[in-house]
């Protein structure tokens, strides 16, 4: 159960550690009811009341809360007076949207990699070999979860090295609405090898300095993957993720 706050004048330095304390619980709570989003621990349409959340991820009320408006924002909950905090599905049609805005802002990210200095697209390609590398790994042994972490740590890096705040903001939206569909037909899915060799090209591409180039190989790596993800939605009749 939450506290309630004293009353009356606090010590300047005493109300600055409870802001930072404060802003602290609601991090934790936002990034631990996230991560059970895209996981799917907390599964499509699941809805609870923020207390039996709270108890769940052994947290106060009050940050959970708060974080709940904050996933409402981004698309993953939706908070209902009196009712709780439903866990929002995707349906196709979603999915074809963010896909369209992932390939858009990816092959722009792309372009803008690949226009750096030498030294920092140099960076940049033995980031993305490294995450690549680790999904080759991955894929060796058949981790389809840790593929999928490496592939998302792949297309994260990519937007980081872009060095845009606003594009990276955006596109965490998206991912996190899109890494939940990703994850429940990776054992569907049989271009994980092609998803490697595009990733190989990619980083290729950017060590060249080709910008042209590297757009055309993001784009046509997200582009085959939804062409491949959406048909396996219609044909298996997943109409919610």
């Amino acid at each position: 159960m939450v506290r309630a706050r004293p009353k009356g004048p606090r010590e300047g330095g005493q109300q600055g550690e409870d802001g930072e304390r404060r802003t602290s619980l609601v991090d934790d709570a936002y990034a631990a009811m996230r991560a059970n989003i895209r996981d799917a621990t907390f599964a499509p349409g699941y809805q609870a009341s923020e207390q039996e959340i709270a108890l769940r991820l052994g947290m106060s009320r009050t940050p959970v809360h708060e974080a709940a408006i904050r996933l409402q924002e981004d698309g993953l909950v939706r908070v209902l007076p009196r009712k709780g905090i439903l866990i929002l599905a995707l349906a196709p049609d979603d999915v074809r949207e963010i896909y369209d805005v992932i390939i858009a802002i990816e092959g722009r990210a792309a372009e803008l990699v690949a226009a750096l200095p030498e030294a920092g697209r140099a960076a940049a390609a033995e980031d993305l070999d490294a995450h690549t590398t680790r999904m080759e790994e991955a894929y060796a042994r058949q981790d389809l979860p840790a593929w999928g972490g490496a592939d998302a740590a792949f297309h994260a890096a990519l937007i980081e090295h872009a060095r845009n705040g606003r594009m990276s903001r955006i596109v965490q939206t998206v991912n996190d609405q899109s890494h939940r569909a990703r994850m429940l037909t990776l054992n569907l899915r049989r271009g994980l090898d092609a998803s490697i060799a595009e990733h190989r090209e990619i980083a290729h591409a950017i060590r060249s300095g080709d910008p042209g180039a590297t757009l055309d190989a993001a784009r046509r790596h997200r582009l085959r993957a939804r062409d491949e993800l959406l048909p396996l939605l219609a044909s298996y009749g997943l109409k919610h993720l």
